[in-house]
Order: C-alpha cells, then sequence, then structure tokens
C-alpha cells in the first residue's frame, strides 16, 4: 500500500456504533430521568454528553437542530428534547416514552418530598443539603452555558449575537420570546448576507480530520416515521385534543367547573401554552396564580417548593407538582382524613396538563422540522437562535449567583462559603469533566455535614 493509500485509510472516518435497540433506548432516559440534575440548561448538557459524545446515537447537527426547536416551544425545553430524540430514533412510541421516562422519577420523588414537607416539617438536615447544594446549581448551569457555548459560537457574529442576548435578558429584562424572534431575524437576514457565519456544522471535526459518525448523523436520510405526512399530522393532533378534552370532561364531572382539579386543569393548561422561555419564564406566572389568585400555597411554600424543584432529577418546570400536591392537600376535595390522597391526586392533574402539550408539539411536528435540516433558509435562524440561547442561560447562572452569594440581597454579608463550593464545582465540571451525579452528592453532604456541626 503507498503512503497516500494509507493516509487515505487513515482518514477514512469512524463507522457509527450499532444502533440502540428499543430496550436499551428506554433503559437510558430512565436512567435520565433518574439523574437529571441542574435544570434545563444542565439536562441539555448531560443529553448532549452521553448522546452526541458518548454514545453517538445522534450527530452534533441533528441535536441542535432539534434543540433549537424545542428552545422556540412554550414549556420544558428538556424534556421536549429527550422526546423528539426518543421518536427520532425509534417512532412515537418511543419518544412517549422518552418524555414520561424523564419525567416520571421526579413527579415520585417530589410527591414523596410534599408529604415529608407538608406532614413532618423542615429539618435542619434538609436545609443544610438544600444550602449546599444551591452552589452546585449554579455552577452546573454556568458549566452548560460553556459547553454549549464552545460548540456553537464558532465566530464573531454568533459570539455577538450571545452577548446581546446577555445584554437584553439582564439589562434590558426584555422578555424571551422577543430575544428569539429577534435571533431568528437575525439568523434569517444573515443567511442572505453572510451565509457561512451561521452554516450549522457537526461536531466531529473538519475535513482534515477523521470524523467520527453517528447512528444519525447528518447525513443519514430522514426515517421512515420522521417524514412529514398530512395524515399523521392530523391524527397526532387530533389524540392530544382528545385526551385534552376527555381529561377535562373527566374533571369537570367529577368536581364541576369551579373544583380544585378542573381549575388545577384549566390553569396548567395555559401556564403550559402561553409561557415561552423555559421554567424560569413560567414559573413568576404559576406562583402569582397559585397563591395569589387560587391560594393553593403560601409564597414562603412556593420559595420552598422551587428549592425542592432544583435538588430533584427532571425538570425544573416539576415544581408544577408540588403546587399541585399542596393545593390538593390543603383543599377540601376528599374525606378530611385522604388528604395524602388528594395531594397524589392533584399532582398527577398539575403534571399531565403540564406536559400533555410539549408532547403533541414534538409529536405532531417533528416531522417538519426534520424536513427542514441542512435547509439555510431554515438553518441559520435557529444557529442564530443557538447563540442566544448560550447567553440567556448565563443570565441565568449570574441570577442563581447573586441569590446564592447575596442571601440576604447585595446589602446583606457576602456568602464566602457559598462561593467556594460553587467555585470548586465549576473547576470539577469544567476543567476535570466530573459527573454532574457526583458534584451534586458531594455538595449536599458538605451542606449536612456543616448544619449537624452547626
Amino acid at each position: 500500500m503507498s503512503h497516500t493509500d494509507s493516509a487515505a485509510a487513515a482518514m477514512q472516518d469512524e463507522p457509527a456504533p450499532p444502533a440502540p435497540t428499543l430496550a436499551q433506548a428506554l433503559s437510558f432516559w430512565l436512567w435520565l430521568g433518574c439523574i437529571s440534575f441542574g435544570g434545563p440548561a444542565g439536562q441539555i448538557a448531560l443529553m448532549h454528553t452521553e448522546l452526541v459524545e458518548r454514545r453517538r446515537w445522534v450527530s452534533e447537527g441533528r441535536y441542535l437542530h432539534a434543540l433549537n426547536y424545542c428552545m422556540l416551544l412554550p414549556g420544558p425545553e428538556a424534556q421536549q428534547l429527550a422526546t423528539y430524540l426518543g421518536w427520532l430514533l425509534h417512532g412515537t412510541r418511543s419518544g412517549i416514552a422518552a418524555g414520561a421516562l424523564f419525567v416520571l422519577p421526579s413527579l415520585v420523588i417530589l410527591i414523596a418530598l410534599s408529604w415529608i414537607y407538608m406532614a413532618l416539617g423542615q429539618t435542619p438536615a434538609v436545609a443544610g443539603v438544600l444550602w449546599g447544594i444551591k452552589p452546585a446549581v449554579t455552577a452546573i448551569v454556568l458549566a452548560a452555558a460553556w459547553r454549549i457555548g464552545k460548540r456553537s459560537l464558532k465566530n464573531a457574529a454568533l459570539w455577538a449575537i450571545a452577548a446581546a442576548a446577555f445584554a437584553a435578558i439582564y439589562v434590558l429584562h426584555l422578555p424571551f420570546p422577543l430575544i428569539v424572534l429577534s435571533a431568528a431575524l437575525v439568523g434569517w437576514v444573515g443567511s442572505r448576507l453572510a451565509p457561512e457565519c451561521f452554516r450549522s456544522g457537526g461536531g466531529h471535526g473538519s475535513r482534515s480530520a477523521r470524523r467520527v459518525r453517528a447512528v444519525i448523523d447528518d447525513d443519514t436520510p430522514t426515517p421512515e416515521h420522521a417524514r412529514f405526512s398530512r395524515l399523521r399530522l392530523l391524527r397526532q393532533l387530533a389524540v392530544g385534543i382528545g385526551l385534552w378534552a376527555a381529561a377535562m370532561v373527566a374533571l369537570l364531572s367529577w368536581g364541576g367547573a369551579q373544583g380544585t382539579l378542573a381549575q388545577m386543569g384549566w390553569f396548567f393548561t395555559k401556564a403550559a401554552l402561553l409561557t415561552f422561555g423555559g421554567a424560569y419564564a413560567v414559573l413568576p406566572y404559576v406562583a402569582q396564580a397559585a397563591v395569589m389568585q387560587h391560594g393553593w400555597l403560601s409564597a414562603p411554600q412556593m420559595i420552598d417548593g422551587l428549592a425542592l424543584g432544583e435538588t430533584t432529577p427532571g425538570p425544573l418546570i416539576m415544581v408544577v407538582a408540588f403546587v399541585g400536591f399542596v393545593g390538593g392537600w390543603t383543599q377540601p376535595m376528599f374525606e378530611p382524613d385522604a388528604v395524602f390522597l388528594a395531594g397524589v391526586v392533584a399532582a398527577c392533574v398539575a403534571t399531565f396538563f403540564t406536559f400533555l402539550p410539549s408532547f403533541v408539539f414534538i409529536l405532531a411536528g417533528g416531522a417538519l422540522v426534520e424536513a427542514t435540516h441542512g435547509q439555510l433558509r431554515f438553518t441559520a435562524p435557529l444557529v442564530a437562535i443557538t447563540a442566544a440561547v448560550v447567553g440567556v442561560i448565563v443570565n441565568l447562572a449570574v441570577y442563581f449567583a447573586q441569590h446564592v452569594l447575596w442571601p440576604d440581597g447585595f446589602a446583606g454579608p457576602f456568602g464566602w462559603a457559598s462561593a467556594l463550593i460553587g467555585l470548586t464545582s465549576a473547576v470539577a465540571l469544567m476543567r476535570f469533566e466530573v459527573s454532574v451525579m457526583r458534584v451534586i452528592g458531594a455538595c449536599a453532604l458538605i451542606g449536612l455535614v456543616r448544619a449537624l456541626l452547626a
């Protein structure tokens, strides 16, 4: 073999791994639902590490294309991304299973924690664990911005979009939907004026490097189940709307239009459909309505629920399960001694109506998104949105840092111990690539020891 032939052989693509079976995929989604701490940014980064880098089930380009679509939708983007990727790999049943398994462990854990919270009250040990975890969550969000930015901010134009998005949300307090639409417009214009700046590309390396292929790569034909069909679209929309209508009719028949469960079903449907920007955009709306309008819980209870949501796996928007549980516990729905059952039923109702629209968005719209893969006029706006999202995630990290490092406000003392925990966590995540689970566990242990020694 000549030197040229040897070089060509060395430059051949590394073949894709074997395609995962449905059972392997379901096992992964359940595992992910159990360990996906760190809020939406951390979960998106974790899925990227596992699915793109480690398992190579999807390529970087396909992953970012799906992520950009989920970022445009109202609702929990991390859960929607899991649903999308599960659907892309194995079809509708896999998509439903992926989205459900991403949520169910969190629902079970939050119901248990909500019962402990309502029945037994808070303890110093629990407060200590929460104190240790909060700086770690800040570091996880910052590490997610760093990882996504490292791969998506490929030129000065995209860096400028990220910086502008951060300034828009942090300084000008512009709403997230406006930032997304503005970034999309910049990408659309940029695809015509400077197309090279807005081309989406995989993370497999340049043409001069050996390319590592994925099961569903950038150039892999769209699977049959992911191809657009008008009949399939109408059928999926009909099923989704039918499920919602059947559930609402059942709740109205049981407790009437003013019943707590029917009110929760309608309210969390609105929350799922009318709020953009992920959990931190919807939580103020949920808190205001749940506390002031419906009286399902108090303001201090809402804050405690958010802390519980931050320290459990799954989407942060799962705090709606806590809201539902406390509302069911405190509202007269069943017998006086059945408050736990009322809490569980209300938590499940809140979760069902919050997440049902997300499944419909993905299963009905995914085929349309796949049809635009590789078309610059569609992908350039999504590339720009990804850059803007990096800036938004950095804003979230800054928001967390302010509340963790100055828990009593800027006029209060600086939290040096929290700063040390956060800095150590950031170094562990970004420099030494320690797993999120280990960082969370170590910080929780530090907080527990501090509480026991106090």
